[in-house]
């Protein structure tokens, strides 16, 4: 365990509203400093009654449904609380509480539904954010020739958006960073 370890995180949801749309999938990767990969967390499945499942939008529906989300949350036992709960004990193993930043895409989204839905775990995180989409921003911006050649292909599953999410990271480290040593 190691307080400069970073956690991953991406949630799916039912929609963008971080009031009224739920949770329906969760998924967790704790990287050290330099962005290797320690572990992954469980990837979970949130069950949504079919009520809820109808709500989402037409985008929602189609990309959920071909992925195989919905038909995954259907069928999960697993509620919101225990999703938490198995979470935060995978956490415990490799980051003390208050110490790592949440780190994802657009992260900002992904903690408003956690301060909802799973407070303590959003409590769980330091208050400060590492966001790759930051930086991406930023490159288009300001260095547009120095991130020719990404190309990010997001399933919008959990897990694999967390992959995508530090290999970008990662990227961006090596195009637009000037080491130490080269700085002078």
């Amino acid at each position: 365990m190691s307080p400069d370890n970073l956690i991953w995180i991406d949630l799916e949801m039912t929609g963008l509203n971080s009031q009224t749309d739920r949770i329906i999938e969760i998924a967790t990767i704790v990287t050290d400093s330099q962005l290797t990969i320690l572990a992954e967390g469980p990837m979970l499945a949130i069950h949504q009654s079919d009520a809820t499942l109808a709500t989402m939008d037409d985008w929602n529906q189609k990309q959920h449904g071909e992925s195989g989300l919905i038909a995954r949350v259907r069928a999960s036992t697993v509620d919101e609380r225990e999703a938490e709960a198995r979470t935060l004990e995978f956490l415990n193993l490799y980051v003390p509480k208050g110490q790592s930043p949440m780190c994802g895409n657009s992260i900002c989204q992904d903690r408003r539904f956690l301060a909802r839905c799973m407070p303590e775990l959003e409590a769980y995180f330091h208050y400060r954010n590492l966001d790759v989409s930051t930086l991406k921003e930023l490159a288009r911006r300001w260095y547009p020739e120095r991130i020719k050649g990404f190309n990010k292909t997001s399933t919008h599953l959990a897990l694999q958006d967390i992959r995508d999410s530090i290999e970008e990271l990662r990227f961006y480290r090596e195009r637009l960073f000037v080491p130490a040593e080269a700085a002078g």
